[in-house]
């Protein structure tokens, strides 16, 4: 078991050596754990790393809009090696209880198998094998929700036209700036621990004199409608 007073004797050796290959294999675990034991114990599935920041009231709002007993799973699309795309494993997905039981079944009957230690790939080409939707969860003006870099990544340009890895992976293409993300966003990824004490404060504490967000539950909700129906 690791601990903060065993971190260099060994969390630091497992992560240089057989633990990030082994990344995969630990998602299959957990979820064979989660389909066995916890199945009936929520509506939705959350997978995320420890260094990723979610406001947990725009995800509870993406998802009531969604039916539990559909096999989807929601994230940010990666769109290559997999036809209808997969979803970021760092920054993470949420599963139905249907693509849980999905995912689980896939390995249980050998439809889906461990053949690259790319784990988001990987999930998604099985995802794809046992029917599970890849769901759309940008905003009516199409901005991402599911952020897999820092804030700064996509609010800022990059200096000199150069990419974070991965942004050659989106398609369509990526967009800098405000326009870059949904004003719900669910996560950002690649956070430092100090970074999530800001985000905290920024998302529920921060507020502007004399300003007063009109929201317009309808409009969202129909928009998002028609943009699934695109």
């Amino acid at each position: 078991m690791m601990r903060p007073e065993n971190l260099l004797k060994k969390l630091q050796h497992v992560g240089a050596t057989w633990g990030r290959s082994q990344q995969y294999w630990k998602t299959i675990r957990a979820f064979q754990y989660i389909h066995a034991h916890h199945l009936q114990h929520a509506d939705w599935f959350l997978k995320a790393d420890n260094d990723t920041f979610v406001v947990v009231e725009n995800l509870r709002y993406l998802l009531s809009q969604h039916d539990t007993e559909k096999p989807v799973y929601f994230g940010h699309r990666f769109r290559p090696f997999v036809r209808q795309g997969y979803m970021s494993g760092g920054a993470g997905y949420v599963l139905s209880p249907e693509a849980l039981r999905r995912f689980v079944q896939g390995f249980s009957t050998g439809r889906c198998e461990h053949f690259s230690s790319v784990k988001d790939m990987a999930l998604g080409r099985c995802m794809e094998t046992m029917g599970v939707k890849a769901g759309d969860s940008r905003d009516p003006n199409q901005r991402e929700t599911f952020n897999p870099f820092r804030p700064e990544n996509h609010l800022i340009p990059p200096e000199n036209g150069k990419q974070v890895w991965g942004y050659s992976f989106y398609k369509p293409r990526r967009v800098s700036g405000p326009d870059c993300c949904a004003d719900f966003v669910i996560w950002f990824h690649y956070m430092r621990p100090a970074d999530m004490y800001m985000l905290e404060y920024f998302t529920h504490h921060l507020r502007t004199f004399g300003y007063k967000y009109r929201f317009n539950a309808n409009h969202e909700q129909n928009s998002t409608s028609e943009l699934k129906h695109s």
